[in-house]
C-alpha cells in the first residue's frame, strides 16, 4: 500500500470508546486508574484526547479531574463528558450513557481548547476524589490472569502477587464462593518482601457434575490493610449436549490452553504468538493482526455453541473495537472530503520513493457520501491490519512513545519488499521519529513539505473473517433462544461488511478492465470502477492537524484468490440480521454481485489439477502498465500469478489454499451452490493425493507449489478448462495451522457430500495434531533457515536486504540508526536482548539453522475450531 499525502484543513471532531474488561488482564481491587492525555496543537488552539483506564473495581460513574500548569490553558468545548473549568481546575464527569467501566476497562472523552502560547500536559489527575497514580495503588492485590476458565473435571490456575513490596509479610485468604463445584487451593498464602512480584500460584479445580451448564464462582482474596480482590470463575461444561463427544472435549481443552498460556497482552489482545522472536508478515511475535482478532472471534462463536456462553464473543469484539478499529481520537479528519493521488508502484524497494502525480485522473469515490450520510460520520469501520501490542517499538500512539497497543505498519514499497526489507513506522505519523519527515519521505516523494497525517489498512479478508464468524455466533444463538445476547455484536458486523465494500474498488476508483497508462485509463463513476472483488487492501487517511482539511481513501488493483470469501458475501445477503444492519442502500446488491464474482474467479483460476491459482489486477505492475502481450484477462483485468509480493511468491504456500476452500467448503455445506461443488469436487483429491497421515503423531502435506502456464481468458457464458495451467507440489512439511484449516476444509466437505476419504483424512489430521499436543496448545518444530536474512544489507545487484535512499537517515525510538547500509536487525536491536536470540546469532556465525515450535495465535485457534468442526458435524466419531 503506498501511503498519499496532501496538504488542506479542516476541523476535528472526537468520539467515545467504552471497553469491557479484557481476559488476561491482571486484577486490582479499589481505586486505581490510567490516563492517557494527548493533545493535537495549532496556533493557539488544541484537541484533547482523554481514555481513563480503570485498573480498580467496576465504576458506575466517573469524575476525572486534573490541573493546567498553565494559566492560559483553556477548555472550551467537549464532547462523551460534561467538563467545567474553575481556575486552573478541571472536573470532567461522565455522560449518561457512559458511566459504568468495568475492572480493565476503559473510556474516552475529548476536548477544544485554547492556550497562550504554552501547552503542557497535567502532571497528575484524580478519579472520584483518588489520586490516579497512573498504575495501581501501593496497597494492591493483583491477580493474573483476572478472570479464569476451568473445565469440568480439570483445573486452571492465577498468579497472586502484591503491586509493590510489603514491609513484612502478608497473609492472604482464598475463598470460594457461588458454584460448589468450583474449589480453590491453597485458602491462604503468603506474599513476602521476596515474593511479592513472582507471587503464589493459586489453583481453581472444578469437579465433575451431572448438570449441563457452565458454572460460574467468584475467588476472593483478603488481607489486612488491603481492598479485598475478587477473580470471577467459569466452569466449562463437559455435559453439555454438544459436547459429549472426544473432539469437543478436545476443543475445551486446546481453548482452555490458548486462554490461560500467554496467548495475550495484559490489555486483552491476542499476540500474533506466545513466542516474540519469530518473523514472517508481523515482524515481531508481539505485534499481532487483524487475522488475528477476526480468529479470535471464530473461537468465541465455537465456545459459544459449546458452552451457550455467548459474553466472551461480545468481549472479544469489543475489544477489537477498542484496540484495532481506529476511533474517532485516531481518524480524526476522516470526514473531511479529499481525493487521493496517484503514485506509482514500483518492483523493487531500490525505485523508491515514488512521486505523487497530480495530473493523473482519479476517479470518484461511489461510498463516501453513502457511509457518511448512513451512519452520520466519515469514520471508517474496519480493522488496521497491525498493531504492536506491548509498544515493542516504542512509537506509541501519535509519537507518544508510551501507548500500547499502538498502530503501525511495514510494507510499504512494492512485491520484492520482503518482511526483512521492511522498515517498521507509526500510523500516525507526527514526525517524532524517523527523519525530519518522519518515515513518509522512504516511500513517496512529496512536490513539497510533507504533512503530519493518519493512514490505516485494512486486510480484507480478515473483516471478511469477522463477518464469517458474527454468522456462526448468531445462527447458533438462535439454536439456543439466545438470540439477544448478540444481536448488538450481528449488527456491527452487519455495519463492518458495509464499509468492507472499499475492498471491491480499484485503488484509484479507474475503470475496471483494460486499464492501461496512469494518464490513459479513464477515472472511474459510480460503480464502473468496481471488480467486485476481495482485493488485497483498501486503505485511508488524512491529517492529523484539527485545522487542516484533507483526507483520502483508496481501495486495491490487486485481487488474490486467497482472500476472497463468497460465505460472507453470501451471509451479508441472505441473513436478515446483518443485511438490515447494512444500513448503505446499494450494499446489498453490491454483496450479492460480488458473491458470483467471487465464484467465478475461483473457476477462472482453478488448474488442471484441482489446485486454486493466484489472481489478477487491475493496474499492472501497479502503475497501470501495459501486460506481456497474450496474458489472459478476467474481465479484463490480467491474470498474476502472485498477487501483491513477489519474494516469497503470494501463491507459493498451500496456507493460502486451504484458508480460501475451507469457506468455499462451508459455503457448500450450508447453501449446496454447485459452483462451490465443483470446485472441490476438484480440489479435494488433488490436495488428498498429495497428503500422507501415518499413524500417531506424523503427516505430510502440501507446502510449497510452484506454478507454470496461465488460464484461458475467462468467458463468463462459456467458460474453458484450464488445461494449460497447473501446479506442482514441491515441498511437504507439517505446519499445525495449515492442517487444522486443512482438515477443516475437508470436514465440512465431508459432511455435505458424504466423500469418506475426505472425512478419513481430516479425522486423521486432527488425531494426529492432537498427538502433538503439548502444555500450551499444539507444536512441532520447525527449522527457520531464513533467518539468515536478519543481518543481510542492501546489495544493489540483487536488490536484496534493506534499502534506503542515499542520504536518507533517521532514527527509531529506541535510537536506532535508520540509514543505508542498515539490515533488518540494525533497526531493531531489541532482538539481541531475546531468551532465544543466542540460537539465531550461532546460526550467523556459521552454525546451523535454528528450530523452534511456535505457538501461533492463528494456528492454535484453527486446531481448536477443528476439534468443534469434527465434534459437531460428526458426533459419533
Amino acid at each position: 500500500m503506498q501511503p498519499v499525502l496532501k496538504r488542506w484543513r479542516a476541523a476535528l471532531v472526537a468520539t467515545v470508546l467504552v471497553t469491557t474488561a479484557a481476559v488476561s488482564a491482571p486484577a486490582y481491587a479499589a481505586t486505581a486508574c490510567e490516563v492517557d492525555y494527548t493533545t493535537n496543537d495549532w496556533n493557539t488552539g488544541f484537541t484533547g484526547t482523554v481514555t481513563l483506564r480503570n485498573l480498580g473495581d467496576p465504576l458506575t460513574s466517573w469524575n476525572l479531574g486534573w490541573t493546567f500548569p498553565d494559566s492560559g490553558q483553556r477548555v472550551t468545548q467537549a464532547w462523551s463528558a460534561t467538563v467545567t473549568q474553575t481556575g486552573s481546575q478541571v472536573s470532567a464527569v461522565n455522560a449518561g450513557w457512559n458511566g459504568s467501566v468495568p475492572s480493565g476497562g476503559s473510556v474516552s472523552f475529548g476536548f477544544n481548547g485554547t492556550h497562550t502560547g504554552s501547552n503542557p500536559k497535567p502532571t497528575a489527575f484524580t478519579l472520584n476524589g483518588t489520586t490516579c497514580a497512573g498504575n495501581v495503588p501501593a496497597a494492591a492485590l493483583v491477580a493474573t490472569p483476572s478472570a479464569v476458565s476451568v473445565p469440568e473435571a480439570g483445573s486452571s490456575a492465577f498468579t497472586l502477587t502484591l503491586a509493590a513490596a510489603p514491609a513484612a509479610n502478608v497473609p492472604v485468604t482464598l475463598a470460594r464462593s457461588g458454584d460448589a463445584d468450583v474449589s480453590v487451593s491453597p485458602t491462604s498464602a503468603t506474599l513476602t518482601p521476596s515474593n511479592w512480584n513472582t507471587g503464589v500460584q493459586v489453583t481453581v479445580s472444578a469437579a465433575a457434575d451431572t448438570d449441563t451448564t457452565s458454572g460460574s464462582a467468584t475467588v476472593t482474596a483478603t488481607a489486612s490493610g488491603y481492598p479485598s480482590l475478587a477473580v470471577p470463575v467459569t466452569e466449562i461444561d463437559d455435559d453439555l449436549p454438544s459436547s459429549d463427544n472426544a473432539y469437543t472435549a478436545r476443543f475445551l481443552e486446546q481453548y482452555r490452553k490458548i486462554k490461560s498460556s500467554g496467548y495475550f497482552s495484559a490489555q486483552g489482545v491476542p499476540y500474533h504468538a506466545i513466542e516474540t522472536l519469530i518473523v514472517e508478515a508481523p515482524d515481531h511475535g508481539h505485534e499481532t493482526t487483524s487475522e488475528a482478532f477476526s480468529f479470535w472471534l471464530w473461537l468465541e462463536a465455537q465456545y459459544g455453541r459449546v458452552t451457550q456462553d455467548w459474553s466472551p464473543f461480545t468481549r472479544a469484539w469489543t475489544t477489537m473495537e477498542q484496540y484495532i478499529i481506529p476511533s474517532h481520537a485516531d481518524q480524526p479528519t476522516a470526514g473531511v472530503a479529499g481525493t487521493p493521488q496517484y503514485a506509482a508502484e514500483y518492483n523493487r524497494p531500490d525505485q523508491y520513493p515514488s512521486a505523487l502525480q497530480a495530473s493523473v485522473p482519479v476517479g470518484q469515490d461511489p461510498l463516501r457520501s453513502e457511509l457518511q450520510s448512513a451512519y452520520g460520520t466519515g469514520d471508517i469501520y474496519g480493522m488496521h491490519w497491525l498493531l504492536d501490542v506491548d509498544n515493542t517499538y516504542g512509537f506509541g500512539r501519535c509519537g507518544d512513545e508510551t501507548t500500547k497497543p499502538a498502530y503501525i505498519n511495514t510494507f510499504q514499497r512494492g512485491p520484492q519488499e520482503s518482511v526483512w526489507e521492511t522498515v517498521p513506522q507509526p500510523s500516525c505519523e507526527t514526525f517524532a521519529h524517523g527523519g525530519p519527515n518522519g518515515f513518509l519521505d522512504i516511500s513517496i516523494k512529496d512536490s513539497g513539505a510533507p504533512a503530519k497525517q493518519w493512514k490505516y489498512t485494512n486486510a480484507p479478508d480478515a473483516d471478511a473473517r469477522a463477518v464469517q464468524a458474527a454468522y456462526w455466533a448468531l445462527t447458533w444463538a438462535k439454536e439456543q433462544g439466545k438470540l439477544s445476547e448478540v444481536s448488538p455484536t450481528v449488527t456491527k458486523a452487519g455495519k463492518m461488511g458495509d464499509y468492507l465494500r472499499y475492498a471491491m474498488f480499484d485503488k484509484y476508483f479507474k475503470k475496471i478492465g483494460n486499464c492501461v497508462g496512469p494518464s490513459a485509463c479513464a477515472a472511474g463513476s459510480g460503480k464502473d470502477s468496481a471488480h467486485y472483488l476481495m482485493s488485497w487492501y483498501y486503505a485511508w487517511g488524512g491529517a492529523t492537524d484539527p485545522a487542516a482539511g484533507w483526507s483520502w481513501r483508496i481501495g486495491s488493483s490487486h485481487a488474490h484468490f486467497g482472500y476472497q470469501n463468497p460465505f460472507a458475501a453470501w451471509a451479508l445477503t441472505n441473513t436478515p440480521e446483518l443485511t438490515s444492519a447494512m444500513k448503505s442502500g446499494t450494499a446489498s446488491a453490491d454483496w450479492t454481485k460480488s458473491m458470483a464474482r467471487q465464484l467465478e474467479f475461483y473457476t477462472w483460476l482453478q488448474s488442471s489439477e484441482g489446485g486454486i491459482a493466484g489472481g489478477a489486477t487491475n493496474s499492472w505492475d501497479g502503475a497501470y502498465g501495459q501486460p506481456p502481450s497474450g496474458t489472459p484477462t478476467f474481465y479484463g483485468m490480467p491474470y498474476v500469478e502472485n498477487p501483491v509480493y513477489a519474494d516469497p511468491g503470494s501463491n507459493t504456500w498451500f496456507g493460502m489454499q486451504v484458508w480460501s476452500m475451507q469457506r468455499i467448503a462451508e459455503l457448500y455445506h450450508q447453501t449446496g451452490n454447485a459452483q462451490a461443488k465443483a470446485l472441490l469436487d476438484k480440489w479435494v483429491p488433488w490436495a488428498l493425493a498429495n497428503t500422507t497421515v501415518d499413524s500417531g503423531a506424523t503427516f505430510s502435506i502440501p507446502s510449497t507449489l510452484a506454478w507454470s502456464g496461465a488460464p484461458a481468458t475467462w468467458n463468463p457464458s462459456s467458460p474453458v478448462a484450464n488445461n494449460g495451467l497447473h501446479v506442482t507440489v514441491t515441498e511437504r512439511g507439517n505446519d499445525v495451522g495449515v492442517a487444522a484449516a486443512y482438515a477443516r476444509t475437508l470436514i465440512w466437505y465431508a459432511a455435505k457430500s458424504g466423500n469418506a476419504a475426505a472425512k478419513t483424512a481430516a479425522k486423521g489430521l486432527i488425531d494426529a495434531l492432537n498427538a502433538n499436543a503439548d502444555a500450551k496448545g499444539v507444536g512441532v518444530p520447525e527449522t527457520r533457515a531464513d533467518f539468515a536474512r536478519f543481518d543481510d544489507t542492501y546489495n544493489a545487484s540483487t536488490g536484496q536486504g534493506l534499502y534506503l535512499p542515499q542520504g536518507w537517515s533517521g532514527t527509531m525510538p529506541n535510537g536506532d540508526a535508520i540509514r543505508p547500509g542498515a539490515s533488518f536487525l540494525d533497526i531493531r536491536s531489541f532482538y539481541r536482548n531475546d531468551p532465544d536470540w543466542p540460537k539465531v546469532q550461532a546460526y550467523l556465525n556459521g552454525g546451523a539453522a535454528p528450530t523452534f515450535t511456535y505457538h501461533r495465535f492463528w494456528a492454535q485457534a484453527d486446531v481448536a475450531m477443528a476439534y468443534a468442526d469434527y465434534g459437531r458435524l460428526f458426533p459419533n466419531g
